[in-house]
């Protein structure tokens, strides 16, 4: 019989001993690695000056060494100086966040099994090789192109292929493909195709595209086409005047033109890709260590949104501990054929070894030497049954077990076999069935069938005019801790949604065992019906799917995603990969099948709904930290340079110069980083978030103009109490945008007071830290090569006092922009 490791029932041809490891070796270097696009790896030198593309980043070199020619050295190198250091930064955080990364996608890095030197060995699909021997079980992917060596019932998914979803019989000498994947059965292939090599290559370009971008994605993209419109008008219309207000020397020009490029600098939102690296790949970091390997990052963005999570009840909901509790037949008596039947049936199946053939073999050992098994056809998701022809003390028999509403349905008799099947008879077994689900049983039926014709082959064409033998009974009672947890997932505004294979009665024990709620139950046979947009209709009302098929699956989950949910999906099935890709985050478990934990974008190493939990939560202090970067961006930032470009057009001299400019953005940034530490308030995490430009718009309209107020105020008292110009102007105004730029952040960080959300402490040392260099550097000899010139005492009290009144105006803003015109964010 088949052991738990299903790999064993392909005994090995004799001679064959696979690959030794030199040869693999060798093969490798000569073939190449086994992968569809063979990215080459940049090294960190190639990384780092990769940093140096951004267009903003290349006219200020190029701008920096005009200047340098024409004679002002000093600006140019200090220009230079501080956009490598910027560079640098930037490259560092996002290099770590790189690495960590790729450490937690090398955990679940998927695996064949090969034959090298004689031993069974698991290698990843990336080092296979023309020439080596693969064994196929059911759930594997097919690591590489190549031929059937030896196959038992072996059925392959092609649909990434070929668009068939219905499985491929292959047998000895058929070619099987890279992409596809391995469905019932077992098989020996020899590889003979890597790679770029593949048929699979030939459509990679589609399999391999651009993955759609999410909510989250779309949005940012949006803000940064805002951005980038409001800086193009803004620096040409700056230039232009400062160019013609000034003499036409070539220094001014090149003044003017280095002022406005810095302008934009200090616009642009450079860091945003930087902090969201940095909160994807810190939340992913501590995911990890609470059993939640991302990988792929951009997939927390999508857990923080996530409204509905549908997932299987198997494992999920209950212990996933299955146990055959009675065998009966068709009208509720005990009955030790029933058992012996079902006995033999799971002990010859060679297909994939699941719990319920287990729970049979274990319940009780039977002597099965007066039974030799003749043929078989391995379960599928279609007939969503399995059958063994045997020779026994009746004969050659037929005997099947499956779904009772399908199998029923090719039952002819009942009992001895004499007896027909009426409708009277069905309506007591049916009744039966019923009675066994709502006690929570997760039931089977079986039957047989007396064979007169005696061939070596018998398909699923045999499976009628069977006689209807009973039923067996299993139970997989409720998790204790999932009503707890689901509590949990709905006070985050998380919807539960079961879709499962099972039938409807028992799904509905289950929920009720678990307190979960059910608004409306759907079955396969009923979704079938329905069209799609009475389907969209219905899904909404719906909790449990029940008796579904994969494709049905993968619908309903697109169509939740059509009435604008971010849908999660849990599974683990070969029957599962179509819907973890479909939804918005895939989510898998570490001994999932291959082909579901390489559609998945989050493993989890336990199958737990409280590891998800986490999850979710992680994800949403993700969004909010960088939301915060957003807001800052559009508040004091933005209406910093905005002023500064409205100042330009009335003052006869640049209010701050480019290198005053670039060192501002610089520290400014800097202080940033320590935003994907930041705490988050509860009332962030509490329900599902979404990239909203409306809020974006609104919110910069109001509070970008309340920045550029208190500047006008900053400008006016160092005009015209100070009476300061030039040096002593530019110092003033970078003290005080510096400052309001930095530590706006306390109080746009969260709708409260600063009392009531206190940010982290990396937080708060990074921007005093920021605001201290700062003001330490304008006010020492160091200063001077800026072009600053140390303020008095009283200046500096002036310009605290301003920056003081700024940061209670936009507290006293924010009360007033979430309490009356954002009630419900």
């Amino acid at each position: 019989m088949p052991t738990d490791n299903n790999r064993s029932v392909i005994d090995l041809p004799k001679g064959v001993s696979g690959l030794s490891r030199h040869e693999a070796q060798q093969r490798l270097k000569l073939y190449g690695s086994n992968e569809i696009i063979q990215s080459k790896k940049l090294s960190v030198a190639a990384n780092f000056f990769l940093k140096f593309k951004n267009p903003l980043i290349i006219i200020l070199i190029i701008a920096a060494l005009i200047s340098g020619f024409l004679g002002n050295r000093i600006d140019s190198f200090i220009i230079i100086a501080m956009v490598i250091l910027s560079v640098a930064i930037d490259f560092i955080n996002t290099y770590k966040s790189q690495r960590a990364a790729e450490a937690l996608r090398d955990r679940v890095k998927i695996t064949a099994t090969v034959l090298r030197e004689g031993v069974l060995a698991e290698i990843p699909l990336s080092l296979i090789v023309p020439g080596d021997v693969a064994v196929l079980s059911p759930g594997d992917v097919i690591p590489a192109d190549g031929t059937i060596l030896q196959a038992k019932d072996f059925f392959v998914n092609e649909s990434s292929l070929t668009g068939e979803s219905f499985p491929v019989e292959k047998e000895t000498s058929s070619s099987v493909f890279m992409g596809s994947s391995v469905v019932t059965g077992n098989g020996l292939m020899s590889v003979l195709a890597t790679g770029r090599k593949t048929k699979f290559s030939s459509i990679a370009e589609s399999l391999t595209r651009k993955e759609e971008p999410n909510d989250f994605d779309r949005g940012i993209k949006d803000f940064s086409v805002l951005i980038m419109k409001v800086i193009l008008i803004l620096v040409i219309f700056v230039f232009f005047v400062n160019a013609f207000k000034t003499s036409t020397s070539q220094h001014q020009l090149l003044e003017s033109f280095l002022f406005a490029i810095a302008l934009a600098v200090g616009l642009t939102p450079e860091l945003l890709p930087m902090i969201i690296a940095l909160n994807l790949s810190r939340g992913s970091l501590v995911m990890s260590k609470r059993g939640v390997i991302v990988k792929k990052l951009s997939a927390i963005q999508s857990f923080g949104s996530m409204d509905i999570l549908c997932t299987d009840k198997t494992g999920t909901l209950t212990e996933d501990r299955i146990v055959l509790i009675k065998c009966v037949d068709g009208f509720g008596a005990e009955s030790d054929k029933v058992f012996l039947y079902s006995y033999v049936n799971s002990f010859y199946q060679s297909g994939f070894l699941n719990p319920l053939d287990s729970a049979v073999v274990d319940f009780k050992k039977l002597h099965t030497k007066e039974y030799k098994k003749v043929d078989e056809t391995p379960f599928d998701y279609i007939r969503k049954r399995n059958m063994v022809v045997v020779d026994g003390p009746e004969g050659r028999l037929l005997i099947t077990k499956g779904a009772p509403e399908e199998l029923l349905q090719d039952c002819g008799f009942y009992a001895d076999g004499a007896t027909p099947l009426t409708e009277d008879i069905e309506k007591r077994i049916y009744g039966q069935y019923q009675e066994l689900s709502k006690e929570g049983f997760r039931v089977l039926a079986v039957g047989i069938k007396k064979i007169h014709e005696t061939k070596k082959v018998y398909g699923k064409n045999e499976e009628h005019d069977m006689v209807f033998a009973g039923f067996i009974a299993f139970l997989d009672p409720a998790k204790k801790t999932v009503a707890e947890t689901l509590g949990k997932l709905e006070e985050y505004g998380i919807e539960i949604k079961i879709i499962t294979g099972d039938n409807d009665l028992v799904s509905q024990k289950i929920a009720r065992d678990i307190a979960l709620p059910v608004k409306g139950v759907l079955t396969g046979s009923e979704i079938e019906k329905l069209s799609d947009d009475a389907l969209r209709i219905k899904a909404e009302e719906t909790t449990i799917f029940a008796r579904v098929s994969p494709d049905q699956k993968t619908r309903i989950i697109r169509l939740l995603q059509k009435n604008k949910h971010v849908v999660g999906y849990m599974g683990d099935g070969i029957n599962d990969a179509p819907a973890l890709k479909a939804a918005d985050v895939g989510i898998s478990v570490n001994n999932a099948v291959d082909v579901a934990k390489e559609s998945a974008d989050i493993i989890l190493i336990h199958k737990s709904l409280k590891d998800l939990v986490d999850g979710v939560i992680e994800g949403r202090k993700t969004f909010s930290n960088t939301m915060k970067y957003l807001m800052m961006s559009l508040s004091s930032n933005f209406g910093n340079m905005f002023s500064m470009a409205g100042a330009s057009l009335f003052i006869p001299f640049l209010p701050m110069l480019p290198t005053q400019i670039l060192l501002n953005n610089l520290i400014y940034d800097s202080s940033q980083l320590a935003l994907s530490m930041d705490n988050v308030d509860s009332a962030d995490i509490k329900k599902p978030r979404k990239l909203d430009m409306g809020f974006i718009k609104k919110f910069m309209m109001i509070f970008g103009p309340l920045s550029s107020i208190f500047d006008i105020v900053t400008f006016l008292v160092l005009l015209l109490v100070f009476h300061f110009i030039e040096s002593d102007f530019q110092t003033g105004w970078f003290l005080e945008s510096l400052a309001t730029q930095t530590l706006v952040i306390y109080m746009i960080r969260s709708r409260f007071s600063f009392f009531k959300s206190k940010p982290s402490i990396a937080l708060v040392i990074s921007t005093l830290a920021a605001v201290g260099i700062g003001w330490g550097i304008a006010q020492s000899s160091l200063g001077a090569v800026f072009n600053f010139k140390p303020l008095s005492l009283l200046a500096l009290l002036t310009i605290g006092a301003i920056v003081s009144a700024y940061l209670m105006a936009v507290y006293f803003a924010k009360q007033w922009f979430y309490q009356k015109l954002l009630k419900d964010y």
